[in-house]
């Protein structure tokens, strides 16, 4: 059973990437705030749904969040600046964009670079630990996974529709074939 809080008297978002090991596309992140004792019978780890279960849980979460925000980082920004500060870059986007002020981040993984003025306690597993950030993975999950269907459409030869940017045999090979586009990480080993 997931968790509907870390400290109960506290304005908490919980935040979550989408993305991180790619060799194509952005990071994306999101932050959400859920209602306080909020519960679902299903709300869990994104990797741990079917995409059609997310589906059904993106709106949910989009109608019964007190706030939520995606983000995304660019594939140009990662070679710049290296997927873990891309990461925290786009969390801290997410934030930014949250029509409420936290007083908490609850962060998925073991690091994070400080947003300003909000404390936040890293969570390893937090995605399957606490509903906010289960929900936030659901949302950074969902639409990236949106935008690399749209990128399909334009680069058929890499199955973006199906592995996301993923570093699967079919997106290997199909590198191998066409090369590489304006959408992959150049400072990732493609082969």
């Amino acid at each position: 059973m997931l968790k509907s809080f870390y400290n109960e008297n506290l304005i908490e978002a919980g935040l979550d990437e989408a993305g991180r090991g790619c060799l194509a596309g952005p990071v994306m992140a999101s932050a959400v705030i859920l209602p306080k004792n909020y519960s679902h019978s299903f709300l869990n780890d994104s990797k741990q749904l079917t995409k059609k279960q997310r589906e059904s849980l993106r709106k949910d979460i989009e109608n019964d969040a007190l706030a939520w925000a995606v983000a995304e980082v660019s594939n140009e920004d990662i070679d710049k600046i290296n997927i873990l500060k891309a990461s925290f870059k786009a969390m801290h986007l997410a934030v930014d964009k949250l029509n409420i002020l936290p007083e908490h981040l609850l962060i998925d993984g073991n690091r994070f670079i400080n947003y300003p003025s909000i404390p936040h306690t890293c969570i390893v597993k937090g995605d399957s630990k606490f509903l906010s950030i289960a929900a936030a993975s659901v949302l950074a999950k969902t639409y990236r996974d949106d935008l690399m269907e749209d990128l399909a459409l334009k680069f058929p030869m890499y199955g973006w529709e199906n592995n996301a940017g993923y570093p699967t045999p079919k997106h290997r090979a199909a590198i191998k074939e066409y090369g590489t586009t304006s959408f992959h990480r150049l400072t990732f080993r493609m082969l």
